[in-house]
């Protein structure tokens, strides 16, 4: 796609109506960024809107994803038993809604199982017409395939969010598995039918699926848009994506393809990922650098909120805000939304190419793949690959004088993000979490890189 077609489909004219990682060295206890140190109030009552084309209803731009929330582990502690803080969950969401926010994306699958509780008790005590909820049918697992499990989980849903009628809807994960994973989960067993007729009982107020994955699978339920008239669907936009996603993995499909193919359907989209797990926060310093230089007073991470919130077909943008300075941040960027300009893109799109050369693992630290069976901490492996990477602080030639230093804080925060007994050297490679990643990252195989590449590193030998 052409930049002027893009500039098209951004619609600025239009528009007028308009997560934390741990890295090798971070002095803050809460992992927060340096980048909110002098953070200033968001203003009430200036979130920017965008109107559901089917219920003419009007839904923050800035929407809040149930995935990380704060436990009363401490920051460094990962895949702890801890359980979630909900205190501090009410205070978000308290000051989230009386910043204008007001859509609430979960799942039965986030959190280990507790997310969708936790959001639950959190907005009960809020009146209901003041927030649109969103869940999904998060039957990953085949044994959950069967319409009894699926319609299950489906009631259970309405139990621990403690409402009678959810605002949006979601088959999980659309693509992972292919068309056999979209057959045996929603087709063959008769769900999808089920779903339809929930949302003509008016249980589902908006019907659609979240995507990742084999992009047929998207293209054919795209085709029965007819039949099954998708209000909505979930897709993963950022400015890395939008032209460079099947460069960071061939397996990905670019943003451009899938936003283009539902705004010419009159489908809004609903973008998740606008950070890529965090990376998008935490990209390499001279870029980090020239975006200050540009918008002194603003952070890294709204650049890529305010370019995820520009186009005219987005209807919310997701955020896992674990820390009230995340939050407070991204509030700053849709209370109201600036657009991004055409040479903001251009800028965003040199960017982009810059990060590809990088070569990180594409991982977003969304922990689908976990648990591992043998105890291995899979994203924490790769975060922590990534940021050393980045910020251009991996050990690479054993006769560079900074090389002694560099192995030594590698290992040093290896360590204290991943314990010894979940590092990569206990991978088996026996291959679950592979088909459970959206991003189809092929961990076994990036996990024995990594163990060898440390190893050597343990040994003091050079690359």
């Amino acid at each position: 796609m052409t930049r002027r077609r893009f500039l098209h489909l951004f619609g600025a004219g239009t528009l007028a109506t308009a997560a934390a990682l741990t890295g090798c060295k971070n002095d803050r206890k809460d992992g927060v960024a340096d980048d909110y140190s002098s953070q200033t109030e968001p203003p009430v009552g200036k979130m920017t809107y965008r109107k559901n084309p089917k219920t003419g209803q009007e839904v923050s731009l800035l929407g809040y994803g149930m995935m990380r929330l704060p436990t009363d582990a401490t920051a460094s502690s990962r895949e702890s038993d801890a359980p979630i803080a909900q205190e501090t969950v009410n205070r978000l969401v308290d000051y989230a809604i009386e910043h204008g926010v007001n859509y609430f994306d979960t799942s039965p699958a986030y959190c280990k199982g507790l997310s969708e509780r936790s959001t639950g008790i959190a907005l009960s005590r809020h009146k209901r017409d003041s927030y649109y909820v969103a869940t999904k049918l998060s039957n990953f697992s085949p044994e959950t395939w069967t319409r009894e499990e699926s319609i299950k989980m489906y009631r259970t849903s309405f139990k621990e969010l403690q409402v009678d009628y959810i605002d949006y809807y979601l088959l999980h994960g659309i693509g992972m598995g292919g068309m056999e994973a979209l057959r045996g989960r929603y087709l063959d067993n008769g769900i999808l039918d089920f779903l339809m007729e929930e949302r003509q009982a008016g249980r589902i107020r908006n019907l659609g699926f979240s995507y990742h994955g084999d992009v047929a699978v998207f293209d054919y339920l795209l085709s029965q848009h007819d039949k099954y008239k998708w209000d909505f669907v979930q897709i993963e936009l950022n400015y890395l994506d939008w032209e460079y996603a099947d460069e960071i993995n061939p397996r990905n499909t670019d943003a451009v393809y899938l936003y283009g193919e539902l705004h010419k359907r009159g489908i809004p989209a609903v973008i998740m990922e606008p950070l890529l797990g965090g990376r998008l926060a935490n990209i390499p310093q001279y870029l980090a650098v020239e975006m200050k230089r540009r918008r002194p007073e603003k952070s890294v991470a709204s650049w890529a909120f305010r370019y995820a919130g520009t186009p005219d077909g987005v209807l919310t943008v997701l955020s896992g805000m674990t820390y009230m300075e995340h939050l407070k941040d991204n509030l700053l960027s849709y209370c109201p939304l600036e657009p991004v300009s055409k040479e903001e893109s251009d800028f965003l799109h040199d960017v982009a190419e810059k990060i590809v050369g990088l070569e990180t693992i594409p991982c977003n630290d969304c922990k689908y793949c976990m648990p591992c069976p043998y105890g291995v901490d899979i994203p924490a492996i790769f975060v922590h690959y990534n940021k050393c990477k980045n910020e251009g602080r991996l050990p690479r030639n054993a006769k560079d004088e900074e090389y002694g230093r560099l192995r030594r804080d590698y290992l040093i925060g290896l360590d204290r993000s991943v314990p010894r007994l979940r590092q990569a050297a206990h991978c088996i490679g026996c291959g679950q979490c592979e088909s459970h990643c959206p991003q189809n990252i092929r961990i076994p195989h990036e996990l024995r890189i990594i163990d060898k590449y440390v190893e050597r590193l343990r040994q003091g030998l050079e690359e």
